[in-house]
């Protein structure tokens, strides 16, 4: 398989294990709505950010979306493509090293993207995918870079958004961009995805109505119907109107039931006897006993007692699957965003319509989403619009780099749409809020300090969590509580943190943190019916080998047998 190589690629191949594992601390004042509605605005460099909420998210999103810096060149915003930010350029000297000042800005943005795609990745459910907004100065690479990442195999599709176009190109005027998908297993994925197509629903209120109206009277229901439509021309609904017929089940339209290349051969009327004859150069789409049971159902009209149409239910094909080209213009996400915080909020924010339809199809309705390169708040929106839509429980996680955009205008979109506001260009229209809230997160210390020993400020049920993380590469089950030294069970091994802080010079072995033969016996009970391995994390133990071996138990001495130290 190709593969691709740039200046600093070795320095950043495996950068991901080496950055320092932080403490999320919340910010009640800038949090707002249901703080147990399961969503976090994370404000810090998202590779530290992501690393910090590993232990507690790995292998449980379902669905990642980030529109990175596109790397165009330009300089003049915040997100500024040339990957010349002081943050990023701060750590690029940092972990590649002298190298860092003979990169090109293809390597720079390569060096920064490798290691968070790279953490992204175990963020995913096994049937988790992640889409990529990208367009034509990173794309090639990017999709070399998910290729090795992700696995070739892997791969779904390459999307192709069309927006408004540019009257500013020299040769070919661009008007698209790309959204790249990819899958952590795609074997695992659905068969199929689907959308629903716009304008039907208010097609089944206005068939609910008239069959409330009409009741069995059918003909006047859709006569009816058929002049509602042609009422609805300007509207998406006029789209469907070939369902102009209403039934028992509901509105249907009429469908030739034959094909080129269909099956040839004499067609029975079930009720009748008589042949139903078949045009030249064509074959009929079901053989007799399907046709007889299309019959039996009602789903076949005739028109005369040889000459049939086979009846399509909308309320059967309301959905269809996405398209890998699409059109939305881009000025609609900054006209709407602009609605909610005013001109000049943010540049080129992305489209929430376009992301809800991304998490729709990739989704359920208790789905955790998220987004590393949050920026004005976009995919959160689109997360509390497709909960309000469809009664779910999603969630997300947002983690926004700049402080200022985090507080200013991050958090205030996610607020005014949890809370309601009143549009910018129309005071006077109040739009209500969608309910739900979020946590505000900064980055703390990290768990670790600089001798590799546990940070003094480091809590037992932070510490807990990354010992059950690293030890098993699962989220701790629940929230470890200060003298339970017990945190979970995953797979064949149940894991013990024995762990105090506790004033220098205190005795270890007085504080609790060494595994002895009285603190052995004293562990609690693993589930009934375990009989897999007892992992003890402490900071000594004075049980024989032989004596934890007969009782399987493995023991690991913290901090230097934690994973991340």
């Amino acid at each position: 398989m190709p593969s691709l190589n740039w200046i600093g690629k070795e320095a950043v191949e495996h950068h991901h294990k080496e950055v320092p594992y932080r403490l999320v601390h919340c910010d009640g004042e800038l949090s707002t709505g249901n703080p147990d509605a399961g969503n976090l605005l994370v404000q810090g460099d998202n590779l530290e950010a992501l690393k910090a909420l590993l232990p507690y998210y790995g292998g449980q999103v379902k669905c990642i979306y980030i529109d990175p810096p596109y790397n165009t060149g330009q300089e003049q915003w915040i997100y500024n493509d040339n990957v010349k930010s002081p943050t990023i350029k701060a750590w690029l000297g940092k972990v590649v090293g002298a190298e860092e000042k003979d990169l090109s800005r293809h390597d720079k943005w390569l060096c920064m993207m490798y290691p968070r795609l790279r953490l992204l990745r175990d963020f995913l459910r096994r049937d988790g995918v992640i889409f990529v907004s990208i367009d034509d100065n990173e794309v090639a690479h990017l999709r070399l870079l998910l290729d090795e990442i992700f696995g070739r195999q892997n791969f779904v599709a390459e999307m192709i958004w069309e927006g408004a176009f540019k009257n500013d190109a020299r040769q070919i005027g661009v008007n698209h961009e790309y959204i790249l998908v990819y899958a952590r297993e795609r074997t695992n994925l659905p068969r199929e995805w689907a959308l629903p197509k716009e304008g039907v629903e208010p097609v089944l209120a206005e068939v609910k109505r008239l069959k409330k109206l009409y009741g069995e009277d059918y003909d006047s229901a859709s006569r009816d119907l058929a002049g509602w439509f042609r009422a609805k021309k300007a509207t998406p609904s006029f789209g469907h109107r070939r369902f102009r017929y209403i039934d028992s089940r509901g509105a249907y339209k009429e469908d030739d039931p034959t094909a080129p290349g269909g099956r040839r051969f004499e067609l029975k009327n079930p009720l009748t006897g008589e042949t139903i004859p078949l045009r030249p150069n064509r074959g009929w789409a079901f053989d007799q006993v399907a046709f007889n049971a299309l019959v039996k159902d009602g789903r076949i009209s005739f028109i005369t007692s040889t000459s049939i149409m086979v009846r399509r239910y909308l309320h059967e094909t309301d959905y269809a699957t996405p398209q890998s080209v699409f059109y939305q213009p881009t000025r609609s996400g900054s006209e709407r965003l602009e609605g909610i915080l005013g001109k000049g909020a943010f540049d080129f924010p992305k489209d929430e319509v376009v992301l809800e339809d991304l998490i729709q199809m990739a989704t359920d309705d208790n789905s955790i989403i998220l987004d590393s390169f949050a920026g004005s708040g976009t995919t959160g929106h689109a997360v509390l619009n497709l909960n309000n839509e469809t009664q779910g429980n999603r969630r997300f996680i947002l983690i926004e780099m700049e402080e200022r955009i985090a507080q200013s205008t991050t958090a205030r979109r996610l607020e005014a749409v949890i809370s309601g506001y009143d549009k910018k260009d129309d005071p006077e229209k109040r739009v209500e809020g969608l309910g739900g809230g979020f946590r505000f997160c900064r980055l703390g210390v990290p768990l670790f300090n600089e001798f590799g020993d546990i940070d003094g400020e480091v809590s037992f049920p932070d510490l807990a969590a990354h010992v059950f993380f690293a030890e098993t590469g699962a989220p701790i089950p629940t929230k470890a509580q200060v003298g339970n030294t017990y945190l979970g069970k995953h797979g064949e091994k149940v894991v013990y943190l024995l762990y105090t802080q506790g004033l220098e010079g205190t005795p270890r072995e007085a504080l609790g943190n060494v595994l002895t033969p009285d603190a052995l016996v004293a562990l609690p009970p693993p589930p009934e019916g375990f009989e897999g391995i007892r992992v003890v994390y402490a900071e000594g133990a004075t049980v024989s080998p032989d004596r934890l071996k007969a009782e399987g138990v493995v023991f690991k001495q913290i901090p230097y047998q934690i994973a991340g130290v």
